[in-house]
This record gives C-alpha cells, sequence and structure tokens, in this order.
C-alpha cells in the first residue's frame, strides 16, 4: 500500500511564498520513520512540485500550518472528489480538528508519530477513525531517525534538519508551540543526537536546529556542545535573548560551530514584554546581549512583532535604529497574529477585536485585529516600511560591513530576504 506525504505550499505574493531558499517539512520525514516497511511511502512539495490528483496513493497525509491550511483543504477536497482517502495533522488541524474533518477523512491532534501506526492498522481493517489523538507524549527516546531520503533530489537549500527538544518551559501569549507540544521541555538523549548529527556530516558541514529553545536546559546544552565540538559543523538554531547572560554556554555553542540563532526581542518596550509573557527579555540590556553573540562569533535573526497595544505609529523608525545600532544581522517583524490556540487569540476574540478569519491572511504580514495604538493602516504600512528600509542595500551595509564569520549565513539570507520582497511587491 502506499502514502503520498504532501507539504503544501506557500502562496506566491507573500513573503514566504516569495522566498527562493525552502527547507523540508522535517516532520513528515518524522511520521515515516514510524510507518510500518510493508507501506511505500513518497513526499511531494507543493511550492516547487505539480501535484497529480490521479495518483495511485491509498492515503494523501497533508500537514498545515494556519496560512497553509486553505490550500491543503484544497488539496484534500480534490482526492477525496476521486475517492482517495486524506488525512492530516500539524498545528493548525490539532487546534482546528472539526473544521479539518469537513475536508479531510480523519486528524491526527498533536504529536503524530505514537497514533500513526495504529491509524495505518485501522485504515488496512476497514475501521478509520475520525480522529486521533494520542494519551501520553511521545518518548524522546524512542523517536527514530528521520527518513531524510525522502528529501533527495528537491530544490532545498539544505536538509540536514534535525530536533533535540520539544516543548518549551515558556508560555508567550501569541505562541502556539506550548498549545502543540506543550510547556514539558524534553529532550532526546544526547548519544542519539551525536551518532544522527554524525550520519548527517557525511553529507554537509551545515545544519539547522528546528528546536524552539535549543539551551532550555543548560546541562543538556553543554553535553550537547561538549560532543558536537570537532565535527566542524557550521549550524543555526533558536534561543532566547538571555542566552547571551551565560558567557560559558554561549562560548560552547560558538565553538561547537553555531553562526547563527533566531531570537525572540519581540519588542523594545518592557511593558510590551511583560504583557507578552516574555519573563527573560530585558530590553535595556538587548545592545548588550547583542554583542556577546557576536562576539561568539553568532549572527542572530531577530523577531521583533508588531502591533502590542503598546506600539505606536513610532516603534517602526525605533526598531529600525536599533536594529542597525545593535548590528542585528538579519531580521522578521511579523505582525501580531491571533493563530488558533494562543492565548492572545482568546484575548483579542473576549475584547472583540478579530477582524478577519480568513486563514491565508494570518501569515505574519496581515493585520487581522484591530490594535491599540494605531490605525490598522498605519500598522499594515509601517510593516511594509520596515521591511522594506531594513533589507535596503544602505542598511544591510550598517549592519554587515564589518566581517564576521556569520556573513556567510546572513549577508545571502540578506539579499534573499530583499528579493523575496521585491517579487511580492511585483505580484502585489
Amino acid at each position: 500500500m502506499k502514502i503520498l506525504f504532501i507539504s503544501p505550499g506557500w502562496e506566491k505574493g507573500r513573503l514566504w511564498g516569495e522566498l527562493a531558499f525552502k527547507f523540508p517539512t522535517l516532520s513528515l520525514a518524522s511520521i515515516a520513520a514510524v510507518t510500518p516497511p510493508e507501506w511505500d511511502v513518497a513526499l511531494l512539495d507543493d511550492n516547487f512540485e505539480k501535484i497529480d490528483y490521479a495518483s495511485d496513493a491509498d492515503i494523501i497525509a497533508l500537514t498545515a500550518m494556519t496560512p497553509q491550511a486553505p490550500r491543503a483543504y484544497m488539496i484534500a477536497d480534490e482526492f477525496r472528489s476521486r475517492g482517495t482517502t486524506v488525512v492530516m495533522g500539524g498545528f493548525h488541524a490539532s487546534n482546528m480538528p472539526d473544521e479539518a474533518l469537513t475536508h479531510v477523512d480523519a486528524v491526527v491532534v498533536g504529536e503524530g508519530e505514537v497514533v500513526w501506526p495504529r491509524l495505518l492498522s485501522d485504515f488496512r481493517d476497514g475501521t478509520l477513525q475520525r480522529r486521533y489523538q494520542a494519551e501520553s507524549q511521545m518518548e524522546m527516546d524512542s523517536i527514530p531517525v528521520a527518513r531524510r531520503e525522502l528529501f533527495k533530489g528537491k530544490r532545498y537549500l539544505l536538509t540536514n534538519t534535525i530536533q533535540t527538544t520539544r516543548g518549551c518551559p515558556f508560555d508567550c501569549e501569541f505562541c502556539s508551540v506550548t498549545a502543540f507540544y506543550g510547556r514539558k521541555y524534553r529532550k532526546r538523549p544526547v548519544d542519539n543526537i551525536l551518532k544522527e548529527l554524525v550520519q548527517l556530516r557525511k553529507s554537509n558541514s551545515f545544519a539547522f536546529f528546528v528546536d524552539d529553545n535549543l539551551v532550555a536546559d543548560r546541562k543538556y546544552a553543554l553535553e550537547l556542545f561538549a560532543g558536537m565540538k570537532g565535527m566542524d559543523f557550521k549550524w543555526l538554531s533558536h534561543s532566547p535573548i538571555d542566552f547571551a547572560g551565560d558567557r560559558e554556554l554561549i562560548k560552547a555553542a560558538g565553538e561547537a560551530g553555531c553562526v547563527g540563532m533566531f531570537v525572540g526581542f519581540e519588542s523594545l518596550n518592557q511593558d510590551s514584554l511583560a504583557a507578552m509573557g516574555k519573563v527573560t527579555n530585558r530590553a535595556k540590556s538587548y545592545l548588550e546581549d547583542a554583542k556577546a553573540f557576536r562576539d561568539n562569533g553568532i549572527g542572530i535573526l531577530g523577531s521583533f512583532v508588531l502591533g502590542y497595544d503598546g506600539d505606536t505609529p513610532a516603534v517602526f523608525e525605533q526598531l529600525l535604529r536599533f536594529c542597525e545600532e545593535a548590528r542585528i544581522e538579519a531580521a522578521i517583524f511579523p505582525l501580531l497574529t491571533p493563530y488558533p490556540g494562543t492565548a492572545v487569540r482568546r484575548r483579542l476574540e473576549a475584547e472583540g477585536r478579530i477582524i478577519s478569519n480568513d486563514w491565508r491572511d494570518y501569515d505574519m504580514e496581515h493585520v487581522n485585529f484591530k490594535p491599540a495604538g494605531m490605525s490598522v493602516e498605519e500598522l499594515q504600512q509601517g510593516y511594509d516600511w520596515i521591511n522594506a528600509s531594513f533589507y535596503s542595500f544602505t542598511s544591510m551595509y550598517r549592519r554587515l560591513f564589518k566581517l564576521h564569520r556569520s556573513v556567510q549565513v546572513f549577508g545571502p539570507m540578506n539579499l534573499g530576504f530583499r528579493a523575496a520582497l521585491r517579487r511580492k511587491c511585483r505580484v502585489a
């Protein structure tokens, strides 16, 4: 029997749809890894591959984040119209299972590895259920190596993606990670990770750890970094800004080959940070913190959420000046987006401030709520202005002029974002 895993594409004319560099969906390769061997599996990426709706696959398996959900539903509807069984998991289906079930035959809620073999067994027996949800979370020492061979021959910038931990001890108001993985910070055994990295190193010296917070457990992170030292990897991941304050840990990361971290600054306003639940962020130390990253050879892909209640039209110029002063190598400026399952959505719904439930616009590029400190139009225009300004050649020069080992990653990243923004404007 056959399974076709499909990763829905991002819509053209949107930033993420226009980015030339694409990364594989590790979750689908992870689900493929717990698929019984009697099943033939294949992967199709809708971003750059054409879907054959006459496929002889017995099951179509979809995953989607919220802005991808409409495309996933279109794909599901077309396959089901031809009599093919479609199942769906991922962040959006887990938070909106009843909605998803109007388009698919079965939904997997939460982490799928535990229930996936049972779903396949039920399908073969003709007893497929509508909803599958594990009673317990996946044991981290039981997670098999993802089937990355499914990525071969596809137009991915990098296939060396790996996950070492799940969950986050923090509970930021706007984040959907906690709703999906929980607040308990769970870790794969370091020995398992190092063995997997040895194999990954044979194909590429670059790697990306998809963990939402790689350094939440200091002892674990130090052990991992010590094991990676000498592997000659150049790698990136996610960390909180207070990572900069642990000089031993950040030095160990740099020595292990870290060249970049996604860092959630989120705001320069301490009151806004408190409202978000960013308990470890201290805006007054941001400049010093950014220098600590750079001093250890680690560049920063910063995140700054736009539209919190403390934001006024002045915030855009303030953020740009800060990024240039701090020499933030790259950044995204997501508009506050009330994703299903998040605390911020519950709050904005209670306040009557949600103005759109068109999931296509939940791409962090469109305003879907009524801001408190400015109009919808001012927020949208400010978002467009700061992206264009940050990725102008003038700003890139100010931020990247001095040579640094992370420029090998962040130089192309800046050019990639600039090109995507320009293509997005042309499509619009």
